[in-house]
C-alpha cells in the first residue's frame, strides 16, 4: 500500500509539474535557439521582465520589514489582548482564502480614478491603479502572510528569556533584536523572503486586473505570457514561461539549500531554525 501511494504521488508530480515544464521547454525551442532568444530580447519582453523585477524587489523589501515587525508585535505585543489574536491571525491568512482577481478588483475600487481617494491621489500626481504602485499593493497583499507565518512560530519557540536578559543588561530594543532575536529567526526570514520572491514573480490574477496589462508600461512577465498565448505566439509565450520556470526551480533549490544549512546550524548549536 505504501509503495502504491508513493507511486501515485510521483505520477501526480510528473503529470502536474514535470510534464508541463517539459512541454514548455520543447515549445520554447521549437523553432530553434534563435527564436527563443528573439522572443526574450523583444522590447515588450525586456520591459515586462524589468517591471516584474521592480515589483518583486519592492514587495520583498516591504515584506521583510513589515512582516518581521508585525510578527514581533503579534507574539510580543502586550497591547494585543487574547481575544484579538484569533481575529488578527484570521486577517493575516485572508489572502490565502481570497481570489487574486478579487484583490485586484478591491485595489481598483479603493484607488481607482473614479473613487474619491483615487481622484485625490491623481490630482497630486500619484497614480495607483494601472501603475506600479497598484501592482505592488496587490502583490503585497497576496504575499503578506508568507513572512509572518514563517517568523511567528520561531518567535513563539524561542520565548522571551534571552531578550529580557539582554534588556536587563542595558541593551536597547534595536541591539537586542540584532544580537538576540535575529540569530534565532534569520532562517525563517530567509524562507519567507524566498517564498515571497517566488509568489511575487508568479502572481497573475491580481496583476492582470490592477495593471490593465498595458504593453511597455504595466505589463509583467506573467501577463506577457498570457497575451502571447492569446495571440497564438506560442514560441514567445513558452520562451518567457521557460525563463520563469527556471527561476522558480532555482528558488526551490535555494530553499532546499537553506533548509540543509539551517539543519547543520542547529546540529552545531546555532540558532533555532524553523522546522519544515
Amino acid at each position: 500500500m505504501r509503495k502504491l501511494l508513493i507511486g501515485i504521488s510521483f505520477l501526480v508530480i510528473f503529470l502536474l509539474i514535470i510534464l508541463p515544464f517539459l512541454g514548455i521547454s520543447f515549445g520554447a525551442f521549437e523553432d530553434g535557439p534563435s527564436a527563443f532568444f528573439d522572443a526574450l530580447v523583444r522590447p515588450e519582453a525586456l520591459h515586462a521582465l524589468k517591471i516584474s523585477l521592480i515589483i518583486v524587489s519592492i514587495v520583498t523589501v516591504l515584506n521583510a520589514i513589515i512582516g518581521v515587525y508585525i510578527s514581533i508585535e503579534i507574539v510580543r505585543g502586550s497591547w494585543i489582548s487574547r481575544w484579538m489574536k484569533p481575529i488578527i491571525n484570521a486577517l493575516i491568512d485572508l489572502p490565502f482564502a481570497v481570489s487574486p482577481v478579487i484583490v485586484g478588483l478591491m485595489v481598483i475600487l479603493i484607488f481607482g480614478p473614479n473613487t474619491a481617494l483615487g481622484a485625490f491621489l491623481e490630482d497630486h500626481n500619484m497614480k495607483i491603479v494601472y501603475a506600479i504602485p497598484g501592482m505592488v499593493i496587490a502583490t503585497m497583499f497576496i504575499t503578506f502572510p508568507l513572512m509572518v507565518r514563517e517568523v511567528v512560530p520561531l518567535l513563539e519557540e524561542i520565548g522571551t528569556q534571552s531578550e529580557e536578559a539582554s534588556a536587563t543588561l542595558g541593551a536597547g530594543p534595536i541591539r537586542t533584536f540584532f544580537q538576540v532575536t535575529w540569530p534565532s529567526i534569520r532562517w525563517g526570514v530567509m524562507y519567507g523572503l524566498i517564498l515571497t520572491i517566488a509568489r511575487s514573480l508568479g502572481e497573475f490574477g491580481s496583476i492582470l486586473v490592477v495593471s490593465g496589462n498595458i504593453i511597455n508600461q504595466t505589463q509583467t512577465a506573467t501577463t506577457l505570457v498570457y497575451q502571447d498565448a492569446e495571440q497564438f505566439q506560442l514560441v514567445a509565450a513558452n520562451s518567457v514561461a521557460f525563463v520563469l520556470g527556471l527561476i522558480s526551480i532555482t528558488i526551490l533549490l535555494t530553499l532546499e539549500w537553506l533548509k540543509r544549512r539551517s539543519e547543520a546550524t542547529r546540529n552545531h548549536g546555532g540558532g533555532s531554525p524553523h522546522a519544515h
